[in-house]
C-alpha cells in the first residue's frame, strides 16, 4: 500500500467496561467533516458487539460509506499469531477507506505493547504515525485487587499518553482523590490526565504526541496467549447462520475470563421487556447486546448490575455477548434468550 503521507494514528486503552466505544462515539462526533477516519475493534468474545454498536450509532449527518469506516477483529487479542489478524484487518481497512486518521480499539483484556510494536515495526513505520496512546479508566476500580492485580490493567495505565478518568459523575470524592494519587505515583513521562463523563473525551487529546514508556509486566501479553483464545487466528472471519438455524453461539476463554456470544438473523425479534429483564439479571463483568426487539433497534450495555441503553438506527442482525470471571452454564442462559423471542 502506497501513501502519500502518514495516517495519524491513535490506540484507545481501557479495561472491561471503562468506556472505550461510548468514547470513540463522541471522538467521531467531533470528525472535521472534510476528513475520513477509520476505526479498527478488537473484542474478546466472538460475536463481535462493538463494531455493531458504533456502526448503527454513528452521529447525525455521517455517511458510513464515505466518512467513517469500521472494522472488527473478534476473539480476543488481535496480535496473536505474528500480529496476521491485526495485520490483515488494519490492511483491508487503510486499502478501502484511505483514512484521515485511524482509531484502534483493542480488546478490555488485551495488552498494549505488542500493538504498539506492530504500529512502529517496519511495515507500518512509514505507512502510519503513531500519536497519542489514550487510556480511559474507571476510578472507582482503583481500590479493587481483581484490577490492580492484573497486568493488563497496569499496563494499559503505564503505557498511556493520556489518562482519562470516565463515569466521574458516579465517582466518590474518595475515589477521585484515589486517581488523582494514583497518576502521581506513575512513572515519568508522566501522562496528560482529564475528567470525563458520558464518554466526552475531547478530540483534542488524540493530536499529542506518542512517547515510548516502560510496559511494567512485557511479558504479561505472551503467557496470556499461551492460556487462551480458542478463535481462528489466521484472518478475522465474517460469522454466518447455515441454512435452517436461526442464530450462532460463539464461545471463548482466556485470562481467566469466559465469553459467550449469539448471532441471530434479522427476522428474530425480541421481546424488549423480557430482554431487559434478563441482562439486568445476570451477574457478568460485561452483558453487551445489539437487538431489534418490539420496540425498535437497541443498544444494551450492563456493567455493575446497572443497564445503559441507546436507540440505533440500523442493525444486520441481533448480538449479544456476556463476559464472566467464572464458568457459566451458557445453556442455560441459551434458554432464557429463547423464551424471549416474540
Amino acid at each position: 500500500m502506497t501513501m502519500q503521507k502518514q495516517i495519524p494514528t491513535n490506540i484507545i486503552t481501557g479495561f472491561l467496561g471503562s468506556g472505550k466505544t461510548t468514547a470513540i462515539l463522541h471522538l467521531l462526533k467531533q470528525k472535521p467533516p472534510e476528513e475520513t477516519w477509520a476505526v479498527l475493534v478488537n473484542e474478546f468474545g466472538e460475536i463481535g458487539i462493538d463494531g455493531a454498536l458504533l456502526d448503527g450509532a454513528l452521529p447525525d449527518g455521517v455517511t458510513k460509506r464515505d466518512d467513517i469506516a469500521i472494522r472488527e477483529v473478534p476473539g480476543g487479542c488481535m496480535c496473536c499469531v505474528a500480529g496476521l489478524p491485526m495485520q490483515i484487518g488494519l490492511n483491508m481497512l487503510i486499502a478501502r477507506s484511505k483514512p484521515d486518521r485511524l482509531l484502534i480499539e483493542p480488546t478490555g483484556l488485551g495488552h498494549p505493547q505488542e500493538i504498539i510494536n506492530t504500529l512502529q515495526g517496519d511495515y507500518y513505520n512509514e505507512l502510519l504515525s503513531l500519536e497519542a496512546i489514550v487510556c480511559l479508566v474507571d476510578p472507582r476500580n482503583l481500590d479493587q485487587p481483581h484490577y490492580l492485580e492484573n497486568d493488563n490493567f497496569q499496563d494499559q495505565i503505564h503505557l498511556a499518553d493520556v489518562l482519562v478518568a470516565t463515569k466521574t459523575d458516579l465517582c466518590s470524592d474518595q475515589h477521585k482523590t484515589l486517581f488523582e494519587t494514583f497518576v502521581t505515583q506513575l512513572p515519568e513521562p508522566s501522562p496528560k490526565t482529564d475528567w470525563i463523563t458520558a464518554g466526552k473525551l475531547p478530540e483534542q487529546w488524540l493530536r499529542l504526541p506518542h512517547q515510548a514508556r516502560q510496559a511494567t509486566n512485557p511479558k504479561a501479553h505472551h503467557s496470556a496467549k499461551q492460556t487462551s483464545h480458542q478463535h481462528n487466528q489466521e484472518r478475522p472471519e465474517s460469522l454466518s447462520i447455515l441454512e435452517g438455524q436461526s442464530f450462532v453461539r460463539k464461545e471463548n476463554k482466556g485470562q481467566n475470563h469466559f465469553s459467550c456470544g449469539w448471532l441471530f438473523d434479522n427476522s428474530t425479534l425480541f421481546s424488549f421487556d423480557q430482554l431487559y429483564s434478563l441482562i439486568l439479571a445476570q451477574n457478568a463483568e460485561r452483558f453487551k447486546a445489539v437487538v431489534i426487539t418490539d420496540q425498535g433497534i437497541k443498544g444494551f450495555n450492563m456493567q455493575d448490575g446497572v443497564v445503559s441503553i441507546i436507540d440505533l438506527e440500523d442493525a444486520m442482525d441481533s448480538r449479544l455477548e456476556m463476559i464472566t470471571n467464572q464458568p457459566v452454564d451458557w445453556n442455560d442462559l441459551e434458554k432464557a434468550l429463547l423464551a424471549a423471542i416474540v
